[in-house]
């Protein structure tokens, strides 16, 4: 046996990056510690590997709790049954101490969680589980590999095959250091990120990797193929979603505001515990307004708030979040960036999100990120509100839009998607002149397409997707896989809350959140993710989620507890950057290079004819497309660093 692993009175507790191989014979510690070394961003504050026979696990730790030696991973339990690498906090793990047998060697949820998963077994302990984890747990006595993750996917696991056996890590840039994995790619999982900007779970864009579903759990062995193994469930937002629809909440609306603030005050003060200087994000807006109110409610000292401002006043949200902080009496900083800043961190986004990813507010949340980690630790932030309690205008828009073709049967919906398809596109383009909207031509035909859409999930994932037929742009023709739409969800609404919390939050939201931070050495916590608030949000009655039109009914009275409502009713912004403007300014060289016809037709990957119209009509300002241009550059981007990279 090799063995780095803790016991008492060993080296720091250490989490933020896991990795490890399975071998069928002996496995090889050396390939464990080159793939920890490559995940030193996630943990620099220190590494270790432990091997024995076939397995070898790598960690690296960013200190959080417990900074004393007791809690160094990987870890191994008293009785030498089980070893653990882990990734995460555990909110509740106090309250499992007590109904855990001791000595405690200190007080890290890593030894917590261990000493659960021997009492209790993997699956029982993953059901108590209140935080955000990514867990691999070796059980020497059975030779098995357990590996889960957290219900809502805060943390990421990659697994896959190597020419030694099966591997997995925190992030894939670990796995690429090993012979054999990630050397080609998945053209259906290209074609997959082309339509939604994102690779969705459990693809991956190399052959041969896979995401772990969240809230799921995986039992290897030496020698199984981790991708024909099923990964077993242990918490289904969908169950979540069809009890909350057959039991909702029948309390007044005070009292729903009670319970629902209760809960947020509980979840905000589990994710306020650590050893290290800890802040939050604060744009100003619902989400992360009413994260900060509660820390700041709960904490006598100022809270620490972090917030980027923008030199383009139409992209800049500072001003609210400044005001929503004196209000409260944060300690608060901001950093106004230029685009030239912005600019500036495009050529890092390639190594950083280490599968293509093309949501362009990226750019301000790594900023955000590198401002907060000056001065803190560990950040909370706001993320999850829109996909919970209904926020987003594209709900209210689905609906409308299908209020109007919904009542027609399917067959009149396609003759009449197309008939308007079989104009001439030229007259959709002077329509704009004619009606004064600029793109109409593009929102008539965009009105087709939904036409076409079989049943209303599907007129919403088009809604919301960047590329419908992406094997138009691709030169093998693949068409992608989507992530799953049936629904037996009897509200619409729920249905299309239900599609992002299992598509776009994991594999958008959080993927942007966990890289940009993690980058920087950053913790983030997400407290409306608390699958308690999850749960009790899934109950809520439609009227509770929208109120005269406007989404986040119930969290928008909670936060009038706390701030004035003048200083949050506004339209919503969001994130984003002056895309469309910089590519056809400041990024169009960098992008015209990308682009390049002799470039894409010698890759092999992309067809330049459609590219290049793309790229034309969004020069000469007949189309605005930034969006899926911003998909296919982003993938340049990341082609040209991975596919050159020696390993």
């Amino acid at each position: 046996m090799i063995s780095g692993a803790a016991s008492p009175g060993e080296g720091p507790d250490r989490m933020c990056g896991i990795a490890g191989i399975l071998a069928p014979n002996s496995a090889d510690p050396t390939l464990a510690a080159a793939m920890g070394d490559r995940l030193q961003h996630r943990g620099p504050d220190d590494g270790a590997v432990w091997a024995d026979g076939p397995v070898a696990l790598a960690h690296r730790r960013l200190s959080i709790l417990d900074l004393s030696p007791a809690g160094r991973q990987p870890m191994a339990s008293r009785d030498g049954r089980w070893t653990l690498v882990f990734n995460g906090e555990i909110y509740n793990h106090l309250e499992l101490r007590r109904e855990l047998d001791g000595p405690w060697r200190g007080h890290s949820d890593t030894e917590t969680v261990l000493a659960a998963i021997s009492a209790w077994g993997v699956e029982a302990t993953l059901k108590r589980l209140v935080g955000m984890f990514a867990i691999a747990a070796w059980n020497g006595q059975e030779q098995s590999l357990y590996l889960a993750r957290d219900r809502m996917g805060e943390k990421p696991l990659y697994l896959g095959r190597w020419d030694g056996g099966l591997a997995f890590a925190s992030e894939v840039k670990a796995l690429r250091v090993l012979p054999g994995c990630c050397r080609s790619l998945d053209r259906t999982a290209l074609a997959s990120y082309l339509r939604h900007s994102y690779v969705p779970t459990a693809h991956c864009i190399w052959q041969g990797v896979r995401k772990l579903p969240p809230a799921t759990w995986l039992c290897l062995r030496p020698g199984d193929d981790p991708l024909a193994a099923r990964p077993t469930p242990y918490w289904s937002a969908l169950e979540i979603a069809q009890r909350g629809e057959s039991m909702p909440f029948t309390g007044s609306d005070d009292e729903a505001v009670a319970e629902l603030d209760a809960l947020l005050r509980r979840a905000v003060a589990g994710q306020m515990a650590s050893d290290v200087p800890l802040g939050a994000f604060l744009s100003g807006g619902i989400d992360s307004s009413i994260v900060v109110a509660l820390m700041q409610a709960q904490n006598r000292q100022p809270v620490r708030s972090f917030c980027i401002g923008f030199a383009e006043s139409t992209y800049d949200e500072s001003g609210y979040a400044a005001a929503v902080a004196r209000h409260l009496g944060t300690d608060h900083t901001t950093l106004t960036v230029t685009a030239a800043d912005a600019l500036a961190t495009i050529p890092r986004l390639a190594r950083i999100w280490d599968e293509p990813f093309a949501d362009p507010s990226q750019i301000p949340t790594l900023l955000l990120a590198g401002l907060t980690r000056r001065h803190v630790t560990v950040s909370l932030s706001g993320d999850g509100g829109d996909e919970l309690f209904a926020g987003y205008p594209r709900y209210f828009k689905a609906l409308r839009i299908w209020s109007y073709v919904g009542w027609m049967p399917a067959s009149l919906r396609r003759i009449v998607s197309g008939a308007i398809r079989g104009t001439r596109p030229l007259w959709w383009r002077l329509s704009g002149p004619l009606t004064g909207v600029r793109y109409a031509g593009d929102r008539v035909l965009r009105v087709a397409d939904v036409l076409g859409m079989p049943d209303f999930e599907a007129c919403y994932q088009d809604l919301i997707c960047h590329t419908r037929d992406p094997g138009r742009l691709l030169v093998d023709g693949a068409g992608g896989n989507d992530p799953p739409t049936a629904c037996p969800l009897r509200s619409k609404l729920a249905r299309m809350q239900w599609l992002d919390q299992i598509a776009y939050l994991p594999d958008d939201i959080l993927v942007k959140v966990d890289r940009a931070a993690m980058a920087m050495s950053l913790e983030t916590r997400v407290p409306l993710l608390d699958h308690r608030v999850v749960e009790f949000a899934a109950r809520l009655p439609h009227r509770m989620r929208v109120r005269h039109g406007q989404g986040k009914w119930l969290l928008r009275q909670v936060l009038n507890r706390y701030v004035p409502r003048a200083l949050i009713d506004r339209p919503k912004m969001g994130f984003g950057i002056p895309l469309g403007e910089w590519l056809r300014g400041p990024l169009r060289d960098w992008a015209e290079a990308l682009l390049d016809e002799r470039r894409l037709r010698s890759e092999g990957i992309f067809r330049p004819e459609p590219v290049r119209q793309l790229w034309d009509l969004h020069l000469s300002g007949q189309r605005d497309e930034p969006f899926r241009l911003w998909d296919i550059l982003m993938f340049q981007e990341w082609w040209a660093r991975w596919n050159s990279e020696a390993t």
